[in-house]
Order: structure tokens, then sequence, then C-alpha cells
């Protein structure tokens, strides 16, 4: 029978585990399933994946270690978590390069059967840091992980060693789920659904990893107590925990259905974006085409003829692809065809650092074409966010016939929270009208505007009457026929232009966290949201007149933004890169700006931020 924990065992309000080891040691598999666990259990949850670029770094070196690390609260969680309370560390290069993030005190899980002296000289270690008192300072729980492991599965027939390593991540995952009281229960049900029917030895030896593991925090006696993390008292509806990615692609299928419209998504593999395809691709039945094209060009040319076609065209991409897009991009500017660009932003320039994150696009998406060439820019604030703000991009091109480029990140797209699934019914239908010969009323006018919205109309090829020029050159106002004259050019450039300025009084007002005026201002967008929102709270705990404002609409800004700016003393403007909206803020509404500007490939940490507040509005 399981030992009841103590009933002075402490309720931890929230918990920040991090699980490290080689890249081929399953760590983002074992992340995913704690967080699966947590979300099942009504804790919330806030995810940070780390991997290494390569596809398999050198084993039991630094640069192959891949971590996951994993925030769970028994209230709002807005992050990943600072420091980690707790690491498992599988091998000596995981340890060494989680350390400097751990805080005195911290619980260390390490499996010993790693640290050889093969693996200590990898890493780096000349002597065996859990035995040469450079631990001290921590609460270190050995465990011979990878020698308990394959006892509990040596039964299992039809698997070599090799095979037999491979599962012991899972005896550590279940040696975690009874350190926080959570059942095994989803991993043992998500193990049947991967492996049961097509590799049977496998799903056993899993199975019996993950519950050896469990057993083992049960009778081993090496902790103290379990931590017990409370229940958060969730609205009522049905839940799942969701990446940002796997948002974005239901929120595209969804903006395609509300408008009654096949979705083409087009897509040359590129990290951290290609999740995006991985999800789509199956889903043939709900009208969903996919097409993987041999390079970034094609992909975006392929997306231009599908909204030229009727389609709900949309492509996804990161940094360098987004660069060899321009051309093609450009072409829907001047053709003023909807479609949705997403880009999952990563640390640049050139190749850069593809796993790690950054926001340095938001400039290129802006102004990295040639000529006068704007569009609307978005960006989701979470996770979650995603699949809303990818409805709200293709509301957006529809209504203004405009590309629209929905700016992503690595950390966004991998990261995960809890997700409440909308009712389908809740979420309005995007509204679309193509024109026909019985209601043109004569000469089909393919550049004749709407006057409040000032789109063109989206006039469908083939249709009998309503046949017109496109394409690249400038056009006679209405007719679309090629024109060189200089007042057709400088009117439907300044078309061009207003049509997504009128999308200003559509979009929501940007919405202020704390007081409407006071001492700061901090200003983001993207996923700085959550370390942001976390650092102004603790802030106004101490009795700081600070207010958070986020931006979610890019190009158009929201119209109260200016007003909003003005009301403040002083305005901060945290980033992960070296100042774009900071400057964009500068330059529109001639306010002082200070800047907090993070490129290090990691998300901000809420104390990086909360410094820089303390600093601005008290001088600590």
């Amino acid at each position: 029978m399981e030992k009841e924990a103590p009933l002075e065992a402490p309720v931890w309000q929230r918990v920040v585990v991090r699980f490290a080891g080689d890249s081929g040691d399953g760590m983002q598999l074992t992340g995913n399933q704690f967080s699966l666990a947590s979300v099942l259990a009504h804790r919330d949850i806030s995810t940070l994946p780390e991997f290494p670029a390569e596809i398999r770094a050198p084993a039991g070196t630094l640069g192959g270690v891949s971590a996951f690390q994993i925030q769970v609260g028994g209230q709002d969680v807005l992050t990943p978590g600072d420091q980690p309370d707790v690491l498992v560390a599988m091998n000596p290069a995981s340890l060494k390069v989680s350390l400097p993030e751990l805080p005195r005190g911290a619980l260390i899980i390490v499996n010993t059967d790693a640290f050889t002296p093969a693996n200590l000289k990898k890493a780096g270690y000349t002597t065996n840091p859990l035995e040469d008192g450079s631990l001290r300072d921590y609460q270190v729980i050995p465990v011979p992980i990878t020698r308990l492991n394959r006892e509990a599965v040596k039964d299992v027939e039809g698997l070599d060693k090799k095979f037999i390593d491979r599962s012991k991540n899972f005896f550590a995952l279940g040696l975690v789920y009874w350190l926080f009281d959570l059942k095994p229960d989803p991993t043992l049900a998500w193990i049947d659904r991967k492996f049961g029917k097509r590799n049977p030895a496998v799903a056993e030896a899993n199975k019996r990893a993950l519950m050896a593991g469990y057993n083992y925090g049960i009778t081993a006696e090496l902790f103290q107590h379990r931590y017990r993390i409370p229940s958060v008292d969730f609205p009522p509806g049905t839940y799942r925990r969701i990446t940002g990615n796997e948002a974005l692609a239901m929120g595209l299928v969804t903006a395609a259905q509300k408008a009654g419209k096949m979705l083409f998504y087009g897509a040359y593999p590129i990290t951290p974006a290609s999740d995006i395809l991985h999800h789509l691709a199956p889903l043939r039945h709900y009208d969903v085409l996919t097409f993987q094209a041999e390079d970034e060009i094609a992909a975006m040319a392929a997306a231009v003829g599908a909204a030229f076609a009727g389609a709900f065209a949309a492509v996804g991409t990161s940094g360098p692809g987004m660069l060899l897009k321009a051309e093609a991009l450009n072409l829907a500017v001047m053709a003023e065809l909807p479609l949705v660009v997403i880009d999952v932003q990563r640390g640049g320039p050139s190749t850069g650092l593809p796993t790690k994150v950054e926001q340095a696009d938001l400039l290129m998406a802006l102004f990295g074409r040639n000529g006068e060439s704007p569009l609307v820019v978005v960006a989701p604030s979470t996770p979650a966010d995603a699949f809303d703000m990818a409805i709200e991009a293709f509301r957006l091109a529809v209504r203004a016939m405009t590309p629209v480029v929905l700016l992503s990140d690595g950390f966004l797209a991998n990261s995960s929270e809890p997700w409440r699934i909308p009712d389908p019914e809740d979420i309005p239908p995007i509204p679309v009208r193509h024109p026909s010969v019985r209601n043109n009323g004569g000469r089909f006018l393919p550049y004749k505007r709407d006057p409040e919205t000032l789109a063109r109309p989206w006039a469908i090829p083939g249709t009998p009457g309503l046949e017109h020029r496109i394409g690249g050159l400038e056009k006679e106002p209405e007719t679309g026929n090629v024109s060189y004259d200089p007042q057709h050019h400088q009117r439907m450039v300044k078309e061009r232009a207003e049509k997504i300025e009128r999308l200003a009084g559509v979009i929501p007002e940007a919405e202020v966290f704390g007081p409407e005026e006071g001492d700061l201002l901090v200003v983001g967008w993207g996923s700085t949201f959550g370390a942001i929102r976390e650092a102004v709270r603790q802030a106004q705990d101490q009795g700081l007149s600070v207010a958070h404002m986020h931006l979610r609409y890019l190009n158009p800004m929201p119209r109260n933004v200016g007003q909003v700016l003005k009301r403040y003393k002083h305005v901060l403007v945290p980033e992960l890169n070296m100042g774009q909206l900071a400057w964009l803020l500068q330059a529109r509404y001639l306010v002082p700006v200070e800047k907090l500007n993070k490129v290090q490939g990691r998300p901000f940490k809420t104390v990086e931020i909360l410094k820089a507040i303390e600093q601005m509005v008290d001088g600590r």
C-alpha cells in the first residue's frame, strides 16, 4: 500500500521543475508528459522547452544538453519560472549546464550511473561533483536510474540493452510524479496509444519504467516528504494543454471553417515553424490542403496563387524564410490579396540560433519589402492566444484585402499552457463576399474600392464577366489596367496605406493593467507578456505606481496607444531584440522610451524586468 504523505508535508503554491539530459534522453517527451499530468490534475502551467540546434550533438557534451523547464502552480502561472526548484539531471553535462540557474537549497535528483569518468571528462569536470563537496548548498538525491531501470524492464522480451536504456526517462518521470502527488495514469494511457498496437514490447518497457520510478519514490524513503500543489479553480469548461504552434494550426482551420473556405497552407520545413505543417497535414477531412514546397519562395508563390483562386491561404516560416518570401509577399500587397504569413521568430541574423527565441523580425515585417508596402502585423501574447490571433489575422486580411504577418516566436511555438476549448458557436463567422455578374451591374472594376474599408473586390477567377488584370505592375485606379501615370501611382500608394490605417477603427483599444496614470508604464508585445505581467504584479504588491500595456496589434496600432503613453511619467519597453518596438513608439508618438533589451536566445526572467521597474520608479 502506498504511504500517505505526512500531514506536515509542505504545500507549494508554485514549483519550477527542470528535466535535463542528453538530447537522446527524451527530456522533451518527459516534460510534455509532466505538463499533461499537471493540467489534468487542475494545475496551471507554463513551459520552456530547450534543445540544441544540431540534429544530434555529441552524446554527453555540453552542446548536446536538452532540457524542459515547467512551472506548475495552484494559481495563475504566467512564466516557466526564473529558477528551478527541482532539477532532474540525467548526466554530468546536464548538471553543469543547469547548475548556474539553480538557487541555493534547490533539490537535485541525479542519475549517478551516468557520472562515469568518460562522461565527466566530456562535461569538463576534473572531479566528480557528487563527491567533491561542490554541491553542498543543494539537496542532492542520488539515484542509480540507469541500473534500476534496467532491472525493472529486463524481462521484457524483444528489447536489447539500447532500447531498454531509452526508457529510463520514464523512470525519472515516475519518481517525480510520486514526489509531486501526480497520478501516472495519463502517461500510461498515452504509452498505450502511442506504442500499444505497433510495438507492444516498447509499450510494456515504458510502462514498467514509469511505475518502477513511481514505486521507488514510495519505498526508497529518499525524501523527507512529498510536495503538494493545490488545484486551480479554472472556469467551467473542457481544457487541454496546447502549444503555440498547435494553437496556430487550429486557429487557421477554424478561420477557414468560419468563412466556408478551403484552407491552403504552404511551407518549407524550418525550425521552429515546422510543427504547424505537421499539425495541419492530417486534417484533409476539414478541407485543408497542405503543400510542402521545394523552397521558401515556392511556398509563398503558391499561397499567392491560392489566395487569387479564392482559398484562405497561409504560409509559415521563420526569419531566414521571411527574407526569401519578401518578393512574392510584396506581389500580394500590390495585387491586394488576403493571406496570412506566420513568422515564428528565432535568433538571428542569418542562420543564427535556430532553436532559440528572439523578437527581432518586427521591423522586417513592417518594412522588409521594396517600395511603399504596407500590411497588417499582429502578434499573439501567449500560446493559447495564438488560436485567437490566427483567426483575427484572417478576419483582418479579408476585411482589407491585404496580407497579414503574424509574429510568433520560438518560445510561444514550443511552450504550452492550459487552454479552455471554445464553443465553435461562440466564434463569429468571417464574412466573405465575392462579386458575381448578376450583382456587378455592368463592367467589372477589380480595383473599385469599398467606401468603408477601401478593400477591392475579391473576384474568383473563371467567373464569367469578371475577367481582370492582376500582377505586380502599378495599376490604374478602379480598372486595374497597367498604368505609369504619376497621379495614379500616388493615389494607389495612398489607398493601400489608408485601408490598413482604417483597421484601427475595428480592432480593440489597448488595455492597461494597473493604474490609468502614474509613474511608469511597461509596454510589451509577443511572448514577453508573462514575464512583464508577473513583474508588474510584484511591483504593484510593493506599492509602486506601475502599469502594463501589451500590444497584440502592431500595424495598425490600437487607436488609444498615443493617449495611454502620455499618461505616465516614464515608459519602459522590454524586448527580445535591441529596441525595435521602442524605436517605433518614439518615432510615432514622440514620447521618451527606456529600453530593456535581451538577445541571449532565452526569454526574460521576471526578476530582470522587476529590477528595471524598481530602478526607474524609486531608484533601487
